[in-house]
């Protein structure tokens, strides 16, 4: 039986990395007191400079709270090589202050650096999210494909790390057969998957899909598992209504767990008869200051427990 350890991140506390979002963010020390005192046991980096960088810093504020770190967002251009050289250098950067954090910390698990698109950069992805209708072509996913083994392979050199690629709405890998193309042609060896429930039935276009079959597909490319519900309410009025990403967001499309379309205690009942031994990290995506983010990750931190995790 999996062995499942229950994290969470700052994008549950409004700390997301898109640019010019208004509303005011918490502190790093209130938010992961809050994310210790609601269950949880390992917490992601988020936004570069939302917690400490220097690596003797970061290890003692996460020591303090018993905290494993999981790992680090790093957006990518995936449409533009000369443009991603930015982020790789990024990336590294990441990749050094996680790697010296395990370190001091002692802690097994070796973080992950998360590689995803730029999204919400791309007028036609952030306004069809949730609703593609035109795909990105072969050429544009081998690209993308390309440019993130290439900064996986120089976050492996330089660090050591591996790095797993994030599918995502309102990026130009966002679909089930976009998933299916980017995985292909991305070399397997630097880069796995970080499988983000929430995303890859938004991502569907439906609220049916057989979230369970694409982990089975994909089991040995996932490196790390993001749970996220999706209000199937909300993805319908999101379809209806021809709203963007970022009116999305805050009509609460990734919903508390339990709330939404995503199917959780088939997902843990497969989990369990596979040899996945690595963490779940519930994510909730929310804006700054919008809504009551301790008392959500208590109820999701209760709602997982209650499916035995």
């Amino acid at each position: 039986m999996a062995h499942l350890r229950i994290a969470n991140a700052p994008c549950s506390w409004g700390t997301l990395e898109f640019a010019d979002l208004s509303g005011t963010r918490i502190d790093h020390h209130q938010m992961l007191d809050e994310l210790v005192a609601t269950g949880y046991v390992g917490t992601e980096l988020g936004d570069w400079g939302f917690m400490p960088t220097q690596p003797s810093l970061l290890a003692d504020t996460l020591r303090q709270r018993h905290l494993t770190l999981i790992g680090a967002f790093v957006p990518v251009n995936l449409s533009d090589m000369q443009a991603a050289q930015n982020a790789r250098v990024q990336a590294e950067r990441t990749a050094d202050l996680l790697a010296n954090t395990a370190s001091l910390l002692g802690q097994s698990h070796r973080p992950l650096i998360i590689l995803a698109d730029e999204n919400g950069t791309n007028p036609y992805r952030t306004k069809h999210a949730g609703r593609i209708e035109t795909s990105s072509d072969a050429a544009t996913l081998m690209r993308a494909a390309d440019i993130a083994s290439h900064v996986a392979h120089q976050v492996a050199q330089s660090s050591g790390l591996q790095s797993a690629f994030h599918h995502h709405c309102a990026g130009i890998v966002e679909t089930p057969s976009e998933i299916a193309t980017f995985l292909a042609h991305s070399d397997a060896r630097v880069l796995g998957l970080v499988f983000d429930t929430g995303h890859y039935l938004f991502g569907s276009g439906r609220n049916d899909t057989d979230l369970v079959a694409a982990l089975r597909t994909y089991a040995d490319r996932i490196r790390l598992l993001h749970f996220k519900d999706c209000s199937a309410t909300i993805a319908d009025l999101t379809r209806a209504q021809q709203l963007d990403y970022f009116a999305a967001l805050p009509a609460g499309i990734f919903c508390e767990l339990g709330a939404g379309a995503v199917p959780f205690a088939d997902i843990v009942s497969y989990l369990h008869t596979t040899a996945y031994d690595g963490w779940i990290v519930v994510e909730q995506d929310v804006l700054p200051g919008m809504g009551a983010p301790r008392d959500s990750a208590a109820r999701n931190r209760d709602f997982l427990r209650s499916l035995g995790l």
